[in-house]
C-alpha cells in the first residue's frame, strides 16, 4: 500500500496556518456577534409578522426583479413593483394599539372523560381610547378557537362561550389569548398574548370499590411479622443485654434473678404501603382502548387505597405519580401517554423506578394483554416473600377472571364494570 508523506518543512508552516485561522475566525465571531444579535433584536418582531404567504410573495417580487434586471424584461419589472406594493398596503392593516383585558375560565377545571365543559373568553377594553374590530384566537388543545371582536369603547365588554372536547382522557391546555391584526390575504399578521394558559384535566373513567379494595389491599396496620427488632409493641423474648442496647428495655426482675442484665425482644408489627407498577409501554397494548382501560384500573384502585388512608406510590415509566389525594392522583393520570421501550425489560423498568420507594407491603402491577405472564413473574422476584402481589392483566373484551400462576395472583380484566367483582372475589 502506498502511504504519502508530508514533506517535513510544510507541516509546521500548516499547523501555524491552520491556528491562525481559528484565531481569526474566533475574532471575527467576536467583531460580528454584538452587532447581529442587536440587528436580530430589532428586525426579528419585524420578521415574525410575515407569514408563509408574505414570504412567498416577497420571493416572487425579488426574482421578478432579478429578471428584469438581467434580461431587461419590463413585465417582470410591473410584476415586482405590483407585488412589493401589494405587502406595503398589507402593513397598514398592522398598526394601531390595543388595550384589552382579557380572561379566560373553564367550568369545572376537571371532568372524566365525555363529560360537557364550556369555557368562557370575557374581553375588556382598559384603554381611555376606542379600538377598532378586530380577531381573538384562542388555543384550545390542539384546536383553536377564533372569535371577531367589535369596535369597542372604554371599559366596554364582549363575552364569548366555547365548548372544549373532552372525548378522550388528557391535559387541554386553553390559551394563551392572542389579539391578531393583519390583512385580508393573509401575508402579515401580528399577535399579542394576553391572558395566561388554563389546564383542563380529562380524567380517566373509574368506578368506586369497596373500602379496603374489600381484601385486595389487605390492612397489616398493627399485624405482627417474622421480623425480630429491638423497639417495637409485641413482645418476643428476652436475650442477654450487649453493650449499646437501650436500657429502657432492660427487664429488671429477671436481671436481678438470675444476676445477669436481660433486655427485651419484639416482634416488629407492620403497616401497609402498597406500590403500584403500571407500564405505559405502548408495544404491551393491543389497542389505544386498551390502554385506556388500563389507565381506568390503575386509576379505580389508586384512588380507594387513598380513600382508605393507606400509603401507596404509583410508579410508571415517566416517574412517580402524585398520590397526595385522590384529585392529584387522577390529575398525573392525566399526563401518562404512550411510550416506546425507555428500559431493557419489564425488571429493569420495575427495579429502577420503585428502588428508592418504601419497601412495599403490597405490590400491584398493571399491564396489557401483550405482557406475559413471565414479565409479571419477573417483577415478582424483586420482592420479599412477606410482599402480597397481584398482577392485573388487562385484555380488551375479554372474560373476567382470577388464576393463581405459581402463588401470583393473576386478575384478567376485560371491562371496568368488572373490576369491583374482581376485587370482591379476592377477600
Amino acid at each position: 500500500m502506498n502511504t504519502v508523506a508530508t514533506k517535513p518543512g510544510l507541516a509546521a508552516p500548516l499547523r501555524r496556518l491552520g491556528t491562525r485561522g481559528i484565531r481569526l475566525l474566533i475574532v471575527v465571531g467576536a467583531i460580528v456577534t454584538p452587532p447581529a444579535k442587536m440587528a436580530w433584536r430589532a428586525l426579528g418582531p419585524v420578521l415574525h409578522t410575515i407569514t408563509t404567504a408574505g414570504w412567498l410573495v416577497l420571493g416572487l417580487a425579488v426574482g421578478a426583479l432579478t429578471l428584469s434586471a438581467v434580461f431587461g424584461w419590463q413585465e417582470f419589472t410591473y410584476l415586482g413593483f405590483i407585488l412589493l406594493a401589494s405587502l406595503a398596503l398589507c402593513a397598514l392593516f398592522l398598526f394601531g394599539r390595543a388595550s384589552y383585558g382579557v380572561l379566560v375560565e373553564l367550568n369545572p377545571r376537571r371532568v372524566v372523560v365525555g363529560d360537557r365543559a364550556m369555557g368562557r373568553i370575557v374581553v375588556t377594553n382598559v384603554g381611555k381610547h376606542g379600538l377598532t374590530p378586530t380577531r381573538m384566537e384562542l388555543p384550545v388543545g390542539q384546536a383553536i378557537a377564533e372569535f371577531q371582536l367589535p369596535s369597542m369603547k372604554p371599559k366596554d365588554e364582549h363575552e364569548e362561550l366555547f365548548a372544549v372536547p373532552t372525548n378522550k382522557r388528557a391535559v387541554i391546555i386553553a390559551g394563551p389569548a392572542e389579539s391578531v391584526r393583519g390583512d385580508q390575504l393573509g401575508m402579515l399578521r401580528r399577535a399579542l398574548k394576553w391572558a395566561d394558559a388554563v389546564d383542563l384535566f380529562v380524567h380517566p373513567k373509574t368506578v368506586r370499590l369497596a373500602p379496603s379494595a374489600a381484601g385486595l389491599v389487605r390492612d397489616l396496620e398493627g399485624q405482627i411479622s417474622q421480623k425480630i427488632t429491638n423497639n417495637d409493641i409485641a413482645f418476643h423474648a428476652l436475650r442477654p443485654y450487649v453493650p449499646g442496647d437501650d436500657r429502657r428495655y432492660v427487664h429488671w426482675r429477671t436481671s436481678a434473678r438470675i444476676g445477669q442484665l436481660m433486655v427485651r425482644q419484639f416482634e416488629e408489627t407492620r403497616r401497609s404501603q402498597v406500590t403500584m407498577i403500571h407500564s405505559s409501554r405502548s408495544d404491551l397494548y393491543a389497542s389505544d382502548e386498551e390502554f385506556e382501560l388500563a389507565i381506568s384500573v390503575t386509576a379505580s384502585i389508586a384512588a380507594q387505597v387513598i380513600r382508605d388512608g393507606v400509603q401507596m406510590n404509583v410508579v410508571s415509566e415517566s416517574g412517580v405519580w402524585r398520590t397526595q389525594t385522590v384529585t392529584s392522583m387522577l390529575d398525573a393520570s392525566c399526563r401518562i401517554d404512550p411510550v416506546g421501550r425507555v428500559y431493557p425489560s419489564i425488571r429493569d423498568f420495575a427495579r429502577e423506578r420503585t428502588r428508592r420507594l418504601p419497601a412495599p407491603s403490597v405490590v400491584m402491577m398493571i399491564g396489557g394483554s401483550n405482557m406475559t405472564t413471565g414479565e409479571y413473574r419477573s417483577v415478582e422476584s424483586l420482592f420479599g416473600q412477606d410482599t402480597a402481589q397481584v398482577a392485573f392483566h388487562v385484555v380488551a373484551g375479554a372474560q373476567p377472571k382470577i388464576a393463581s400462576v405459581a402463588g401470583l395472583t393473576v386478575i384478567t380484566v376485560g371491562d371496568l364494570a368488572d373490576l369491583s367483582r374482581l376485587v370482591r372475589g379476592l377477600s
